[in-house]
């Protein structure tokens, strides 16, 4: 154990501040600041308020985070962090703290992918990933399935939202229902109450015609305000329990239904699923049925790792770190539509961390 690299992840991708500290694939700190209340009234996320909340947020969530794990920051070898994709100017908050922080410590910074750290997590929960796996990452600003045979390097993607991801419908239909912000916690508590097969909404992308692992949410979430509205109009209450439940479905069955095509497919006997979604109770319960009728080892973390937090990014930090794989050199920018293919940023060649010691002496 004492062998395995021990790390700092920085999460500022959105509007939670996480910070993670992992020794391996052994989970030591997990410490979250979020400012989820401040958006709430508007329905969303709002770049700039998540921005200030992060600068705010940051050194004290760094020192909670080190207090819980009992070390000391010179104790690191390395400090990573999430270079994109995400909002930019959150971003930018993390990145320029992990420099710092990195700088100071004389520690190595490892700029990394956010879609990647959220299939890495999963080595905190149920070990090493099986080489290849296959992930289906679910949140606000991402769905899409990918295939990974190495964590660090190589992570190719078959399929991807092309409109509203699965976490953005599921806040749009819960700002229609009047059901408050975040959109999907509250979505699966009032269809646990509600028949699914109530109302038999569209399932978008599932014709036989259509891209196979790609992903549409914005036609079903439509239909489901313009439901809700023919209701309203015509004076009748909105059952909203039946219609969170039969909306939940449609986008549990699509998802769940490519997952395990894609798996098929590819020849893989392992699914991964991580991002937010994958905290809601309806898409592990079909995950799981249709993955064992499939013969497909299913592998979720528990719903604290599924959203955004600072143990996914320290879990794929310390894999580079075992692997062996180059740091960030100091010029490392945010990339807010960094792609999946790129799991880390090594960064251009000539900003060093002894070129930048020389330059400050």
């Amino acid at each position: 154990m004492a062998d395995e690299p021990l790390v700092l992840g920085i999460e500022t991708s959105c509007d939670e501040t996480g910070v993670g500290i992992v020794r391996g694939t052994t989970l030591l700190a997990d410490a979250v600041a979020t400012s989820v209340e401040e958006h709430g009234r508007f329905g969303g996320v709002v770049p700039e308020i998540a921005s200030r909340a992060h600068l705010e947020a940051m050194v004290p969530t760094v020192q909670r985070a080190l207090d819980e794990a009992g070390i000391k920051a010179s104790d690191l070898d390395g400090i990573a962090v999430t270079a994109g994709p995400g909002l930019a100017g959150a971003l930018l908050v993390g990145v320029s703290a992990a420099k710092a922080y990195a700088y100071a410590l004389d520690k190595p910074l490892y700029g990394v992918n956010h879609l990647a750290s959220h299939i890495c997590v999963d080595q905190l929960e149920h070990g090493r990933l099986p080489e290849p796996t296959m992930a289906l990452l679910v949140s606000g600003g991402h769905s899409s399935l990918l295939l990974t045979s190495d964590i660090t390097s190589d992570v190719r993607s078959l399929g991807a939202t092309v409109d509203d991801a699965a976490g953005e419908a599921f806040d749009k239909v819960a700002r229609v229902l009047g059901l408050g912000f975040p959109g999907g916690p509250v979505i699966d508590r009032y269809a646990t109450e509600g028949d699914p097969a109530a109302i038999r909404f569209p399932r978008g992308l599932s014709g036989p015609n259509d891209a196979a692992y790609d992903f549409s949410f914005s036609g079903l979430k439509t239909s489901v305000a313009r439901w809700i509205e023919a209701k309203r109009r015509a004076g009748e209450e909105v059952p909203v329990r039946d219609v969170a439940a039969s909306f939940q479905e449609a986008v549990t069955d699509v998802l769940t239904r490519k997952a395990v095509r894609a798996c098929k497919d590819q020849g893989v006997d392992h699914l991964m699923i991580g991002g937010g979604v994958a905290a809601n109770s309806r898409l592990r319960a079909m995950a799981l049925e249709r993955c064992e009728r499939a013969g497909i080892e299913l592998r979720v973390p528990r719903m604290k790792l599924c959203t955004d937090n600072g143990a996914m990014v320290a879990a794929l930090g310390a894999e580079m770190v075992r692997r062996g794989r180059t740091p960030s050199s100091f010029d490392l920018s945010a990339d807010s539509s960094l792609p999946v293919t790129e799991t880390h940023v090594p960064g251009a060649a000539g900003a060093s961390h002894d070129e930048l010691h020389r330059l400050s002496e």
